[in-house]
């Protein structure tokens, strides 16, 4: 149960944060401060969901596709989320690819990172 919360956690958090650095470093990625914390929520349980389903779909019926299963559930949870009011915008077809980019890099490394970091303390925690 901890690890799974461990798990939710990071994901909260790098999702919070490749949707920050996006809405930084690309032109007609917008985030309002209103809306931050339901764009997180929102694009967290859209990848979340779509994930299993995207790559059950792909490997049924275009497995070529497979090794870019992150970047089609980026970018369709980046789609859900930008369609509340006031939390996300994405104008332009530049800013859709590299939105989706830089949400999944950041998203990828970090789940990574942060969870080596943590899960590796938990493990040492528990052996003590």
């Amino acid at each position: 149960m901890i690890r799974f919360l461990l798990h939710a956690i990071i994901n909260l958090v790098t999702v919070a944060l490749g949707l920050l650095i996006a809405s930084w470093l690309i032109p007609g990625v917008t985030l309002q401060p209103a809306g931050f914390t339901v764009a997180v929520l929102v694009f967290a349980l859209a990848q979340g969901i779509l994930g299993p389903f995207v790559f059950n779909v792909a490997r049924q019926y275009a497995s070529p596709i497979l090794g870019g299963i992150g970047l089609v559930t980026t970018l369709i949870a980046l789609f859900i989320a930008s369609f509340f009011d006031g939390g996300l915008q994405i104008r332009g077809v530049s800013a859709w690819v590299l939105g989706t980019l830089i949400v999944w890099i950041v998203t990828a490394l970090g789940g990574w990172i942060l969870g080596a970091i943590f899960l590796k303390k938990r493990s040492e925690q528990r052996k003590a």
